[in-house]
């Protein structure tokens, strides 16, 4: 940090005189004798600043960074307008710990309020927290606010990511929860099945949209369903594609959740992400982590303060009903900053060239000789089936400083398309899938 200057010696003596101690001696005195280090650390002697750079220079070097990336399945590679990383990086936000102290932690508390409120805009929902770790622990934490002592089976569709799916099954491990599967049909939900699957026991239904092969899902079938067996339908939405789609409020969803990864933050090698939640009026009380409300000082002015919910409940072991003690502050920053830099007309239009660019690929790819294995209407993924190995063709594409999509079952593979591709990079990868498939 620019602004960080670290202690003096005179300054480190004059705090250990203030709490009555002559030495670091004193201040560790409560540590037994035997189990204090006495030698050396047998560690390497410290490096200069230039040495550093050019050690951490030779590991990042290993990274394989692609140029050109045609694969999503969960985290996706947008445009960063450059306000956002710059109202992100402000070191007064960067550095910014957890706001309990409201009278001196307004300027974080209003970022977070103003994140809510676009989320709630973005889903059409009631209320929003301050953010959850990642997407998929937002789905697990929106399938443990459903659950009560009549109802504790969670119906998952078999079309939603796999790492969702293995974070859904870990909590309700942990919490005694059922969970079971709805069969996927042409790569979406089967929704025949679900009827047929819901009872009284049921507690919640999750569904994503759009799906893991990129299908858009029937939401509001779902949601009707749901709400007909007295259970809580929970959507995981992708927020780019909220630009052009229903939101799940208008669906009629009770919980919407996702990975905020999309909106301004870089794929990073995996991290950090956020995961956004929000919910309707009547799940508010249950809704984990913080939420930050607004209301007024004695003066009448307009100030920021947590609300509803206190850190210590999230602390108080298998009493706790979510183990949520963060809120992603600062990438929360990030996806209000980026959300704020595009705007309504801005996030339509990244969903509409997401859209139109993936119909493109798919076409293109299609003339390569590799087919499409589901026909219903898609967003920026699909999937197609490959004539020859799906590794095969993915090592041509990386020859080529092309990072291709994902092997999925039964050698297809997941191809994604975003704002960010263009027309002759698309046309590059179907002249390669041709040849490698000739």
């Amino acid at each position: 940090m620019g602004s960080y200057v670290p202690s003096t010696k005179a300054q480190q003596q004059e705090m250990l005189a203030a709490i009555g101690c002559a030495g670091f001696e004193d201040l560790f005195k409560q540590i037994p004798e035997q189990v204090r280090l006495r030698d050396e650390v047998n560690l390497p002697s410290g490096k200069s600043e230039l040495e550093v750079r050019r050690v951490l220079e030779e590991i990042a070097a290993k990274n394989v960074v692609f140029k050109t990336i045609f694969r999503g399945a969960g985290a996706y590679r947008h445009y960063i307008p450059a306000i956002v990383k710059s109202v992100a990086a402000k070191e007064a936000l960067v550095t910014a710990y957890t706001p309990y102290q409201a009278e001196v932690s307004q300027g974080i508390l209003q970022s977070i309020f103003e994140y809510q409120t676009m989320i709630c805009e973005l889903t059409g929902m009631d209320v929003s927290n301050a953010s959850i770790y990642d997407g998929a622990s937002a789905a697990a934490e929106a399938v443990a606010m459903c659950r009560d002592r009549k109802r504790a089976k969670a119906y998952v569709s078999a079309a939603a990511p796999p790492q969702v799916v293995e974070t859904i099954r870990t909590y309700c491990w942990a919490a005694g929860t059922e969970i079971e599967f709805v069969p996927e049909q042409n790569g979406l939900t089967d929704l025949a099945a679900l009827k047929d699957l819901l009872d009284d026991s049921t507690a919640c239904v999750y569904i994503q949209q759009p799906n893991y092969y990129g299908l858009i899902e029937d939401c509001e079938m779902a949601a009707e369903l749901a709400h007909q067996a007295g259970a809580k339908l929970i959507v995981g939405v992708n927020p780019i594609a909220m630009g052009l789609l229903k939101s799940p409020g208008e669906c009629g969803a009770d919980i919407a959740v996702g990975e905020g990864q999309p909106l301004g933050m870089p794929l990073s090698f995996g991290g950090p992400y956020l995961g956004f939640m929000a919910a309707t009026q009547a799940m508010m009380r249950k809704l984990p982590g913080r939420i930050v409300g607004e209301t007024t000082d004695h003066n009448g002015n307009r100030a920021f303060v947590l609300t509803l919910q206190a850190r210590e409940q999230h602390i108080r072991r298998e009493k706790a009903s979510s183990n949520v003690c963060s809120n992603q502050a600062l990438c929360a920053l990030t996806a209000a900053a980026y959300l704020s830099a595009l705007g309504p007309d801005g996030l339509y239009e990244v969903a509409q060239q997401c859209l139109s660019k993936a119909a493109y690929f798919a076409g293109v790819l299609e003339t390569a000789g590799l087919h499409q294995r589901h026909q219903g209407q898609h967003f920026h993924e699909f999937v197609t089936d490959c004539p020859v190995e799906a590794d095969q063709l993915l090592k041509a594409l990386e020859d080529n400083g092309i990072l291709g999509g994902l092997p999925v079952g039964d050698n297809g593979i997941l191809w994604c398309a975003t704002e960010m591709n263009t027309k002759d990079e698309m046309d590059r990868v179907a002249a390669i899938a041709g040849e490698v498939c000739s």
